[in-house]
């Protein structure tokens, strides 16, 4: 494992920031910082909330104003880390000087671990332009190490549809032979075993044995729906994901249980909430819904687990 129980362990987080709530950079820091993680952020935008919003305002980095906040890293000698977090963005050159620095930063160390959220849409559309897609696929997912799709961006990025679990085996293993030892595809419209009330989630690790071969982990995980739209899950997924494979760096099962746990109790916390402040019968605001990150921080250091992962 790159960081050793005594050595700090560095993220730098390239994210969105807004004001008020929890989206990127929000949602990613705080539980990243309660489990003992220093966390460097580069704020990608900083917006006054997320657009779900009716109104928004704020400003957008550039890719070059992006350089210019590494470089500064780079000259005080400071740019050693053992993660860089990434989610969603709306930028091709953006995109682009993070895969630099990001190549920079391992060679810088070898052991980097690039966690990767390759944002491109959900439910067979896309909500960033269209040019994000052959980088993503040619240049951000090459130089990753542990990828969070979902089902739509897995397929995207692959060309390969996922009908059965059969499908979703091989997407991951030709994910696996685009670079990423670690792929989890964070939700599917496969059917459930446990009811039309559940999401059916995949991972797959490929692991370097101490004799020289490669073995193959896969794990199937249905996880409870919830009817409401979050904003701010995925990059809170990816965050935990980060942390708890680094806790258990062999044992996706584990480390996928925890992280589906964690967004379970953050969810639930959150959705009661909501309902309450809204009363009954009537739908919660994007504000009620902002997620209730610090009022999660027990669930978060040490999630109940309450889900099961199967091996496959």
């Amino acid at each position: 494992n790159n960081c050793q129980k005594d050595i700090i362990c560095r993220v730098l987080s390239i994210q969105s920031h807004v004001v008020r709530g929890y989206v990127g950079n929000k949602s990613a820091s705080f539980p990243l910082q309660v489990l003992g993680f220093e966390v460097d952020s580069i704020n990608s935008v900083q917006f006054s909330n997320h657009t779900g919003y009716s109104h928004w305002k704020g400003q957008v980095l550039t890719a070059d104003e992006l350089h210019v906040l590494y470089e500064g890293i780079k000259l005080n000698n400071v740019n050693h880390y053992d993660y860089v977090l990434t989610g969603y963005t709306r930028d091709t050159s953006f995109l682009e000087m993070v895969v630099d620095i990001v190549q920079e930063l391992k060679r810088a160390n070898p052991n980097l671990v690039y966690v990767c959220d390759p944002v491109l849409g959900d439910h067979g559309s896309m909500y960033v332009p269209q040019n994000l897609h052959p980088v993503y696929k040619n240049k951000v997912v090459p130089v990753a190490d542990i990828i969070t799709p979902n089902q739509f961006e897995a397929e995207l990025l692959t060309g390969k549809n996922i009908s059965t679990e059969k499908d979703a085996v091989e997407v991951m293993d030709l994910l696996h032979k685009m670079g990423p030892d670690t792929v989890v595809i964070t939700s599917s419209d496969l059917p459930p075993r446990l009811g039309d009330r559940f999401l059916v989630s995949f991972g797959s690790q490929r692991i370097l044995m101490p004799d020289g071969t490669r073995t193959t982990q896969r794990i199937r995980i249905e996880v409870p729906k919830v009817d409401a739209v979050f904003v701010g899950t995925g990059d809170l997924f990816a965050a935990m994901l980060l942390a708890w494979t680094h806790h258990y760096p062999t044992d996706l099962k584990t480390a996928c249980e925890k992280t589906f746990s964690v967004m379970h109790h953050v969810i639930q916390r959150t959705i009661s909430y909501a309902h309450e402040m809204a009363g009954p019968g009537r739908r919660p605001s994007p504000a009620q819904l902002e997620l209730r990150m610090v009022q999660s921080k027990a669930d978060i250091e040490d999630p109940a687990i309450v889900m099961e992962a199967t091996v496959l």
